[in-house]
């Protein structure tokens, strides 16, 4: 299969060699390299990453990216440099100048940055750089990334470099939700080179609350939230729940570990076969609801974050999406587990009371099978065993939802 042969193409020995000419066209000599990340469009593109070591006393890290199409490189990669080995041409880049997320580069350099923010009257006084710590928070090549920029006497800020069609439906169920009075980010600039200037939401992210002794939130507040999602959502262009991509899911999991293929055709089918004849639904959803997206404070919800997914579909489908990633924390120790444990069937009970329990549980089963792509794809320390334990959670899933 031909989306057999790019991965091995780009994922195996000769890849290396791809990277050290990639550097060598700009004056770099490469000392070693080692896969970073993985990400397989079936069909359509396989890109990777590798953190590549470069030669002699300035040595340093760079990131390198390429990306192989099926029929060879596209309008997409206008904005790479091609390189042909062994007749299959790939597009390839340095971090940051990613070929889809123009901005990143001006965004992640405290020069650019200073000024760019300066103008939009972010950076009170002297708009000196050495007043810039930036981080990145999350790069997905050529998909997205999220910046952290502190100023030193001013706010702190979140910058998100996107595409020019994710740009615009971010900004606009941005305003929308904020409308609605939902407690979303503040746009505070977009610019022409589809970056997004947010301010920093109050509170503490769920995800680092998870480990508490006592729950940090009831079930009751996230359905309020829920609930209170405009109706104005539910006109926007559909998008598919994960859970109803669950073969395509399967599909790439099973290409990654190929022993785990009847379990995950058996695993579709329950799927497939007891959410079958369900309405697309019509209710305002987030569509990718989970403990990464929430703020709190003090048992309140303050902050919703990533609402690109918004639109209409299934209540049932937002409370899975946050059961299923409950469901799949990994690297817990067994203090962790117990906890999330507890807050997790904490939430379950209020979730049961407002969507029907069977359909909770298969549909975050199929939200499961989509999370198990990430190990292999942020090319994780034992994905195998991480991938495993998901598919495990993703099972007993759909053994509890047998039970009721």
């Amino acid at each position: 299969r031909e989306d057999a042969r790019l991965a091995a193409e780009l994922t195996g020995p000769g890849a290396v060699e791809l990277v050290a000419a990639v550097l060598a066209v700009r004056g770099h000599e490469m000392a070693g390299a080692r896969l970073d990340h993985v990400d397989h469009e079936p069909g359509r593109a396989l890109t990777v990453t590798y953190q590549a070591r470069t030669s002699g006393a300035a040595g340093r890290t760079e990131l390198v990216g390429l990306t192989a199409r099926p029929g060879g490189p596209t309008a997409e990669d206008v904005g790479a440099q091609i390189f042909e080995r062994g007749g299959r041409r790939v597009a390839a880049w340095l971090y940051p100048d990613d070929p889809d997320l123009p901005g990143l580069a001006r965004i992640t350099r405290t020069g650019p940055a200073v000024g760019l923010l300066a103008r939009r009257g972010l950076v009170p006084g002297e708009p000196d750089p050495a007043r810039l710590t930036i981080r990145v928070v999350s790069y997905r090549p050529r998909r997205r990334a999220v910046v952290r920029v502190d100023v030193l006497g001013g706010p702190s800020l979140y910058v998100k470099a996107q595409g020019s069609e994710q740009l615009a439906r971010t900004v606009s169920r941005l305003e929308i939700l904020a409308r609605a009075g939902l407690p979303v980010p503040r746009i505070l600039g977009v610019t022409a080179d589809h970056l997004l200037i947010t301010g920093a939401l109050p509170g503490r992210p769920m995800a680092g609350l998870l480990f508490e002794s006592v729950p940090q939130v009831a079930g009751e507040r996230m359905v309020e939230l829920l609930d209170a999602l405009p109706g104005e959502l539910a006109a926007l262009p559909r998008r598919a729940a994960w859970a109803d991509a669950a073969i395509h899911y399967a599909g790439i999991v099973a290409n990654q570990l190929p022993g785990e293929g009847n379990r995950l055709d058996a695993m579709v089918e329950a799927i497939c076969a007891g959410t079958a004849g369900a309405a697309p639904g019509s209710e305002p959803t987030h569509g990718d609801f989970h403990e990464g997206q929430i703020h709190l404070d003090d048992g309140r919800i303050v902050g919703l974050l990533d609402v690109d997914a918004c639109g209409p579909g299934r209540r049932v489908d937002d409370l899975a999406c946050l059961v299923a990633h409950l469901s799949t924390v990994q690297r817990m120790d067994p203090v962790q587990t117990a906890r999330v444990g507890v807050l997790r069937n904490g939430l379950v009970e209020v979730f049961d009371r407002r969507v029907d329990p069977v359909q909770l549980r298969l549909r975050a089963a199929g939200v499961a099978i989509s999370l198990a792509t990430g190990p292999y794809r942020g090319q994780e320390v034992d994905w195998q065993g991480q991938t495993r334990y998901i598919l495990d959670a993703a099972q007993g899933l759909i053994h509890a939802a047998g039970a009721l």
